[in-house]
């Protein structure tokens, strides 16, 4: 295979990069098929196959269905946005402030400090939490 450009190793459980999917589309565009452009990449077939419906548009009233490589990673990004773990710490400060003061000052049980702020009220919107 004549190579112009020299493709780094793809790992297993590794996201495509950007110079990847590049190669898809060159690739597709030469008539290969997503079985071969995976042994070239050194990835699972089913992933440039994934890749491609990710990156697939369509041109011409529909008519021509074309790989394009910004089309895919713009997926991507989009998908790993939602991907992240979401921390709510901020939202629970008040609360754990309230829990040190009562637990180390007053000497409250944890137990304490939750039914009492069940029963006052005091944080409404920690009742799912507690």
């Amino acid at each position: 295979m004549d190579q112009v450009h020299s493709i780094p190793e793809h790992r297993k459980g590794k996201h495509l990069s950007f110079e990847e999917r590049v190669v898809i589309q060159t690739r597709l565009k030469d008539g290969w098929t997503p079985n071969r452009i995976a042994g070239e990449l050194g990835c699972a077939p089913n992933t440039v196959r994934n890749e491609i419906k990710r990156g697939t548009v369509t041109l011409y009233r529909g008519n021509i269905f074309r790989y394009k490589t910004k089309v895919g990673q713009a997926a991507y990004e989009k998908n790993r946005e939602a991907c992240c773990r979401r921390y709510d710490l901020l939202e629970k400060s008040a609360f754990i402030s309230y829990v040190e003061v009562h637990f180390f000052e007053d000497e409250w049980s944890l137990d304490v400090c939750a039914h009492r702020t069940l029963k006052d009220g005091t944080f409404e919107s920690m009742k799912v939490f507690l």
